[in-house]
């Protein structure tokens, strides 16, 4: 009860902590209209071409430049002022969605200057990311960090869930394009949505009074990349890894970028069952969450034999995906698949940080988010051009059958079964 008692009592302390309201408050709104734009942009792509090749090249010319540049966003922001940097980027993101949202209001939207501002889009996220995860640090105790984090992340899920069905019913009563585009004030509304958002965050973040956090050394940024790339190399079991999180990433993440729209625009009902589908992964990965955090280091057998395990199932339960017929039996598919998604992710962020040393713990999460933000949409655009070639139900089973396939094979030929929770020392130099 001592315990529990303490653990409230430091909860109560943080939410009167001025500094952590503020960006609580800011992050929740923010995320919140992200999902907005995360479901109206591909959704608008497809209803200017028609061309699953033209969404998938679009979500590709997104996610590479920002993956790229994310490393270099890194040190920029460990250079300059977190708080800086990202205003900057929500004065830019505020800017180009409200442009975004004229354009398509008076339908006059056309591709390349919907691509040009996906890009830019794109590009200042490359430097809001490693901004907004390196502001806590600055703006609270060191001793409320770990709390901030987990209320942080907790906030953000709950907008996966809440975000999509709000966007929904948006296009329900304003209209999604299928129409044409002079139906299409509910996707010019979403991008509404989300400039107004940053433009809040931005006030919010504006009363943020950063701590003074003694700066380390700056480091020429090519050789502090290329040491944690180094890193990852000399590592095998890290390096084995990271391959098989990115052929996951190929698989799942760029496939279901364009594989479910393309779903919800032949079989469901538009952009609305878009977001029911995508509400439902949301509230499955929050629930998934939730139970790793209920069940702790419950595993079958140790770690790695759970996570390909899950993976295994995963891939499974996307084969039917591409058959089903009403929304509610895509929401039941993804809602499993949002929980073990929830509940493997809460490991592998747990395995990296005991596995990795402090000192390159940064760079290392870099490099992880490197892998599913540039491999995802190259994989999705590779996913377009198949799309038009091949059935909805073949895509998505190949996807499927694919991953299991991946997972067995990870658990016959490498070290991945032999992961366990247990922190290492130090990164191994094991060739």
């Amino acid at each position: 009860m001592n315990a529990r008692a303490d653990a409230a009592a430091g909860r109560g302390a943080l939410l009167r902590d001025a500094n952590f309201a503020w960006l609580m408050g800011g992050g929740a709104v923010s995320a919140l209209g992200d999902q907005f734009t995360l479901i109206a942009l591909p959704w608008l792509v497809l209803k200017l071409t028609g061309d699953p090749v033209a969404l998938g090249l679009v979500v590709a010319l997104m996610g590479v430049p920002r993956a790229v540049l994310i490393l270099f966003g890194g040190a920029l922001v460990d250079r300059h002022s977190p708080k800086r940097v990202l205003m900057l980027t929500k004065h830019v993101n505020t800017a180009l969605l409200a442009i975004l949202c004229v354009l398509v209001w008076t339908a006059q939207a056309t591709l390349p200057v919907v691509v040009a501002l996906a890009l830019g889009l794109s590009l200042a996220s490359a430097f809001s990311i490693p901004a907004g995860t390196s502001m806590l640090p600055h703006a609270i105790a060191p001793e409320r960090l770990q709390a901030a984090n987990g209320m942080m992340m907790a906030i953000r899920q709950v907008t996966t869930l809440a975000g999509p069905l709000l966007a929904g019913l948006l296009f329900v009563l304003g209209g999604d394009g299928s129409a044409g585009m002079g139906s299409a004030r509910g996707l010019a509304l979403a991008f509404g949505v989300d400039a107004f958002t940053y433009a809040l965050s931005a006030w919010t973040l504006a009363r943020v009074r950063p701590r003074t956090v003694a700066a380390a050394p700056p480091q020429p940024v090519l050789r502090a990349i290329g040491a944690g790339l180094a890193l990852v190399w000399r590592d095998r079991t890290l390096r084995t890894c990271f391959v098989y999180w990115g052929l996951c990433a190929c698989i799942v993440g760029g496939i279901m970028q364009v594989a479910l729209p393309l779903l919800a625009n032949e079989r469901l009902h538009g952009a609305s069952a878009l977001a029911l589908l995508m509400g439902a992964h949301g509230a499955g990965a929050l629930a998934g969450m939730a139970l790793s955090g209920m069940w702790g280091r419950r595993r079958l057998g140790n770690l790695g034999t759970t996570l390909l395990a899950v993976d295994a199932v995963v891939g499974l339960l996307l084969v039917p995906l591409g058959f089903i017929t009403a929304s509610w039996q895509g929401m039941v598919v993804n809602v499993a698949i949002g929980v073990l998604g929830g509940f493997v992710n809460v490991a592998v962020f747990t395995w990296l940080q005991q596995r990795v040393p402090q000192a390159m713990l940064g760079r290392m999460m870099s490099i992880f988010m490197f892998i599913f933000m540039g491999l995802a949409p190259l994989a999705a655009s590779l996913a377009g051009w198949l799309a038009a070639r091949i059935a909805l139900g073949t895509l998505f089973a190949g996807a499927g059958l694919g991953l299991a396939g991946a997972a067995l094979l990870a658990w016959l030929f490498t070290p991945m079964r032999a992961l366990d929770d247990a922190p290492a020392a130090s990164a191994p130099t094991n060739g």
